[in-house]
């Protein structure tokens, strides 16, 4: 049986842990998402809100497309407007990895880098001018709910199939938020019970993949009645974590991976019991430059 790229976007694996797993009466599960075509979890919400936007006739093949990133949306913005054969610009903050700049302008995005100093807030400033005094429209992943509904039509029901129905708390790094409203809102359906943890820095931290937003750059799409419990990580317990997955599960994946598996792994220790999942939102490829890994 063959399939087209744009097929092969979810249905990622649900491994379970066999070192890592502090308590023997709960049962830790990581959803490899770096095994979608184009590297991380993000494929799914690139996909939906490029064809959903397609269809709408919000932009077509004559439209210049832009989108401020911090990494992984933009690679799979990239990967699926060049299937569309649509123009896109993708702007990022200067300090990104070398890997993930290279891997954009592979598939054919012009990248536009922003100072480092002014982070990922920068970026979608820079976006949003070009949108106003330039005429490009924006994919807009933060406000555009075809991100999060993805997720409610592929993430959350995976899991739940994939669990037996069984699942009590679901672990995810929040960025956009898209993965885990999404997530939670399908699950709650299921399951008013299944717990929702979200995973963000703590303070002073700089995690890539995970934020804390200011208020003023709030994702529109974040409802925090969806989310049960918000628990912090540090930079070090991230990227250790990471390190350990690696070495001790086989699981190759970057720091917001390692972030969200720190959560998981305190959570599990407090249970009596339970069915853990948690996401691994894409591969540790494209941080071997950061120094992560060695």
């Amino acid at each position: 049986m063959s399939y087209s790229l744009l097929e092969l976007i979810g249905n990622t694996p649900l491994v379970e842990s066999n070192i890592l797993n502090p308590n023997p009466n709960v049962r830790l599960f990581f959803k490899l998402e770096g095994h979608n075509p184009g590297g991380s979890v993000k494929d799914r919400a690139a996909l939906n809100m490029i064809r959903s936007g397609l269809e709408r006739g919000d932009f077509d093949k004559h439209s210049k497309l832009i989108e401020a990133t911090s990494g992984n949306t933009g690679i799979a913005l990239a990967m699926i407007a060049g299937v569309y054969g649509l123009e896109i610009e993708l702007v990022m903050p200067e300090n990104s990895t070398v890997e993930r700049v290279q891997t954009m302008r592979a598939y054919g995005a012009k990248v536009t880098l922003t100072p480092a100093d002014v982070g990922i807030e920068g970026a979608r400033d820079y976006a949003e001018g070009k949108v106003r005094n330039e005429g490009f429209t924006m994919i807009n992943q933060f406000a555009n709910n075809d991100n999060w509904r993805a997720h409610y039509q592929t993430t959350g029901p995976e899991i739940w199939g994939d669990t037996e129905q069984r699942i009590t708390h679901f672990v995810s790094s929040m960025g956009t938020t898209g993965t885990i409203m999404g997530t939670s809102t399908y699950l709650k359906e299921k399951n008013p019970k299944v717990q929702i943890v979200g995973v963000q820095p703590k303070d002073g931290a700089k995690i890539p993949g995970i934020r804390k937003w200011p208020e003023a750059y709030l994702p529109k799409i974040f409802d925090k009645n969806k989310v049960d419990d918000i628990m912090e990580v540090s930079e070090e317990e991230a990227a250790d974590m990471a390190r350990r997955l690696a070495k001790e599960e086989g699981i190759f994946s970057g720091m917001s991976s390692g972030g969200a598996a720190t959560a998981a792994l305190r959570l599990a220790a407090t249970l009596d019991s339970g069915v853990v999942v948690s996401i691994v939102c894409d591969r540790g490829d494209r941080y071997l430059s950061s120094g992560l890994f060695g």
